[in-house]
């Protein structure tokens, strides 16, 4: 008995000595990795913020684009971080690499399609080719950009509907920009026949152009003979607007074209035969009668 008592009694006091020696041992190391973390989560918010300035500063970075990355440097740091503090544990980072590396490759593969989208929505923001408020159109889409994000563009359509396009069918299609550019070139068809005052049309549709103060005259403005039919010939007043302009000009061109022709006399007052014809149609959009010279 006396025997088996002391044989409990030292192995108690080699298992409280094994202990102290873990405990010194280990403490060494969990108060490392506390300072490590406590260190590195401050270095990755501190390093963050740097770099969120820098790519501020650049002129053209996005601020979506520039968070984005932000976050990316970040958490690199952070798990950066964590791998070294397994490491003062003695787990073998190496074999943690590899199975990161393996994970990162498996869901790659898994989301395919929202990379894809990510990359597109890098690449938009980094090109820009459009701009939020810009009105875009491409072969699948068209409307107002309201927001640019990294897996979707968000536009509001002509009448007014809400739709949401993926990246990617932005990136792989040609986009046509219609408020990229300050000025756009409009041109306003009219036919007349073969008998009307060939000269006076053209008169009365530059000075219309002129006229009409939201029409730019640099470019200048200009009419010619577009084609000629068996019975009509094809004129068009080519002319420039600001971007912002050019659809309420547009839309007055034609009404301006079609009362100054009519307060000409239209077309039957033009003939030498004094002979009259039904108006024709301007650009398939409004009924434009010939002028007469005064």
């Amino acid at each position: 008995m006396e025997q088996q008592a002391a044989d409990v009694l030292l192995a108690t006091r080699t298992a409280l000595s094994q202990a102290s020696a873990l405990a010194v041992q280990y403490s060494f190391s969990i108060l490392g990795a506390v300072i490590l973390l406590v260190i590195g989560w401050t270095l990755a918010g501190f390093v963050s913020r740097w770099a969120y300035e820098g790519l501020s500063r650049i002129h053209g970075i996005d601020e979506t684009l520039a968070r984005f990355f932000t976050n990316v440097v970040r958490y690199a740091l952070l798990i950066l971080v964590f791998i070294t503090v397994l490491g003062q544990f003695g787990v073998q980072t190496a074999s943690i690499i590899a199975a990161l590396g393996a994970a990162g490759l498996a869901i790659g593969l898994a989301l395919q399609g929202t990379l894809q989208n990510i990359a597109a929505g890098i690449m938009l923001l980094i090109l820009r080719p459009f701009r939020v408020g810009e009105y875009i159109e491409t072969s699948s889409v068209a409307g107002t950009v309201r927001e640019i994000g990294l897996f979707a563009t968000e536009l509001r359509t002509g009448d007014g509907l809400y739709r949401l396009a993926p990246n990617s069918t932005l990136w792989n299609t040609p986009i046509t920009n219609f408020s990229r550019e300050p000025t756009r070139q409009n041109d306003l068809k009219i036919n007349i026949s073969r008998e009307d005052d060939l000269d006076l049309a053209m008169e009365t549709l530059m000075g219309l152009a002129k006229g009409n103060p939201r029409v730019l005259q640099s470019p200048a403005p200009s009419v010619f003979i577009d084609s000629l039919g068996d019975s009509t010939i094809s004129l068009t007043l080519r002319y420039w607007a600001k971007t912002g302009d050019w659809w309420q000009v547009s839309r007055d061109m034609v009404k301006r074209v079609k009362l100054a022709f009519d307060e000409k006399g239209g077309p039957a007052a033009m003939r030498d035969d004094g002979n009259s014809s039904p108006g024709r149609r301007s650009n398939g959009a409004a009924t434009a009668e010939k002028p007469t010279r005064q």
